[in-house]
């Protein structure tokens, strides 16, 4: 969520159990400003908290010019100090997945790799590597699956350029009240998929300029979503039971709209079977 509007929008968001203390608040209106300049990031992005077992990690989001270029990461264990994060690599998200259990809040932990997957052990050992993994790197990798699997944006948020490059839409002015209750008027801000094996039929009716992202209608499982409406009907919920914790709101007829995380980090791969 912006971090200008970060006050009124965890107040959205506050019906979930999401939510910061006055001083972690305070600390970030204080320090959100200075990253912004000091990085030189056009936007700055509150993404929510991890939370592990000694500690917590709060993490940023820088944005330049095009909003679908890869994002700089930032964690924060008091909300004033920030560390950059490196981007996500495939053998990163690949070792993450496989990881069981809480965050332990101390991104110098190690993780034994021959306790989790032996042949990716033997392959660092045979490389002249240490057959572990830190937990900086699975904060990395489950920053950007979070990202990947349930960041969403209203539709028309958005506009991509014929040159690629994606920005806001200064016409959007939010989404009716009956659109914001269907989960096809929400896009998955990020490389589509489901998009790329439509027919041309399918894509007849689509704007190239606004509905370049995946739906959500045809998220699987089929019931990961809850939409509830809020604060007497005027703030539109979007929560996800895939990764619990996320939470996105969109004030109908507004501009208003964003999403934070606060949970363990932690997928539910028990939903198919809760459904």
């Amino acid at each position: 969520m912006e971090a200008l509007s970060l006050p009124a929008a965890l107040a959205l968001v506050a019906g979930g159990g999401a939510g910061l203390s006055p001083e972690r608040r305070a600390a970030l209106g204080a320090s959100l400003p200075l990253l912004q300049r000091d990085y030189r990031f056009e936007r700055v992005w509150f993404w929510g908290c991890i939370q592990g077992l000694r500690g917590s990690y709060y993490i940023a989001e820088g944005l330049g010019p095009n909003r679908a270029a890869p994002r700089s990461r930032l964690y924060s264990l008091n909300c004033l100090d920030w560390s950059l994060l490196t981007p996500a690599t495939k053998e990163m998200l690949a070792l993450a997945e496989q990881l069981k259990g809480r965050f332990q809040g101390d991104p110098s932990f190690e993780y034994s790799l021959a306790e989790i997957n032996a042949e990716a052990a033997a392959k660092l050992t045979e490389s002249g590597r240490e057959p572990v993994i830190k937990e900086e790197a699975r904060l990395i990798a489950t920053i950007e699956q979070i990202d990947r699997e349930v960041g969403i944006v209203p539709r028309g948020a958005f506009v991509k350029t014929p040159l690629g490059s994606v920005h806001e839409n200064r016409h959007f002015e939010g989404l009716s009240l009956l659109d914001a209750k269907k989960l096809s008027s929400y896009f998955h801000f990020t490389e589509p998929v489901n998009l790329k094996n439509k027919t041309l039929q399918e894509k007849a009716d689509l704007d190239p300029s606004t509905d370049f992202l995946d739906s959500l209608e045809h998220d699987i499982p089929r019931g990961s979503w809850s939409i509830q409406l809020e604060k007497g009907g005027t703030v539109v919920v979007v929560r996800s039971l895939l990764w619990l914790g996320l939470t996105f709101y969109h004030v109908p007829m507004t501009k208003q709209f964003g999403y934070v995380y606060f949970g363990t980090g932690e997928k539910n791969l028990d939903l198919p079977f809760m459904l």
